[in-house]
């Protein structure tokens, strides 16, 4: 079976290959002989209810510095495809949601991965909360005197924006630290939106494992270890990839989560785990599929591909 595949994305020459799941899922939808396609969000315009794209035929190659090939750009409807993969990185803002506004008007003819509305409805730090007894104890405010009472419940506490991703702007303030007035103003004053106030987990020094799940079903993990004299283990921060297995309570946290996601469209999520504790799930644009395979884990783009062609036969 071959499909015709669109991918809305980052421009593909400013990506990171060597880290980035959309190239791995690229480089897999060809090897399968799918027609890929490329776009930025930008160019998605809706005409009398019709949505269009600037598209262009791409191929992909696992080159450093000359990884795709771009053919002569279309203006095209994006009903004519079989396939969408939904790959923009957040920020999650009123451009990025009016993407998804946009992509639901072809899903599911065309099927749009994630489901654009739930991934409208379900922000990975907003989403996570629908499961409280997984998570440790978490705030979402941007009210000075909640965030001192919950700071001085559990004194040593991590602030972090609601729609931030990549570990941009994560603070860990712990009981004294006079830094927190200063905080608060810079925060209140850069984000309009609230922002995620969590009890500080110590064992993050050990690990921030990211799950891969493939429509609700665990597929790979790895653990992401913070550099030294970092809090955030983000790979894009310097976090250094480990090879990992699940645990009990891992696992009961998988199983905890599949129903809703398959439910939702979420056919690849992300989800980050701390000792034990679920802290975002990510539905948006989840990495790490290629870090798990460098380190001798399952194929997840393969995993994708066998679920989205499940779907579209």
């Amino acid at each position: 079976m071959s499909l015709n595949v669109a991918v809305q994305m980052d421009p593909i020459d400013r990506i990171n290959i060597a880290g980035d799941s959309t190239f791995a899922l690229m480089l897999e939808a060809q090897a399968r002989g799918h027609a890929l396609s490329y776009y930025t969000p930008d160019t998605l315009a809706m005409r009398d209810g019709e949505v269009f794209a600037t598209v262009q035929p791409v191929e992909v190659r696992d080159i450093k510095g000359d990884h795709f090939t771009l053919g002569e750009k279309q203006r095209v409807r994006v009903d004519g495809f079989d396939v969408i993969l939904m790959r923009q990185d957040p920020p999650f803002d009123m451009h990025y949601v009016t993407a998804t506004h946009l992509l639901e008007r072809v899903h599911p003819k065309t099927l749009v991965v994630n489901d654009p509305a739930h991934v409208r409805n379900a922000p990975e730090k907003i989403f996570v909360t629908e499961f409280p007894e997984l998570m440790p104890p978490t705030l979402i405010t941007r009210d000075l005197e909640e965030i001192k009472a919950f700071r001085g419940e559990f004194g040593d506490i991590v602030v972090k924006p609601l729609y931030g991703n990549g570990g941009a702007a994560v603070f860990r303030l712990t009981r004294d630290d006079l830094n927190f007035g200063s905080l608060y103003d810079l925060f209140a004053t850069t984000f309009r939106e609230p922002w995620v106030v969590q009890r500080f987990i110590p064992e993050v020094a050990q690990g921030d494992k990211r799950i891969i799940l493939v429509d609700g079903e665990f597929a790979g993990a790895v653990n992401r270890v913070p550099s030294p004299g970092d809090l955030r283990s983000n790979m894009v921060r310097g976090g250094a990839a480990k090879e990992t297995d699940l645990s009990p309570r891992e696992r009961e946290i998988c199983e905890a989560l599949g129903p809703s996601l398959r439910a939702k469209g979420l056919l690849f999520t992300g989800i980050d785990v701390i000792d034990g504790n679920l802290t975002e799930i990510n539905v948006t644009s989840p990495t790490g599929i290629r870090a798990i395979r460098r380190l001798g884990g399952p194929d997840i783009a393969a995993l994708i591909w066998d679920a989205i062609e499940t779907k579209r036969s």
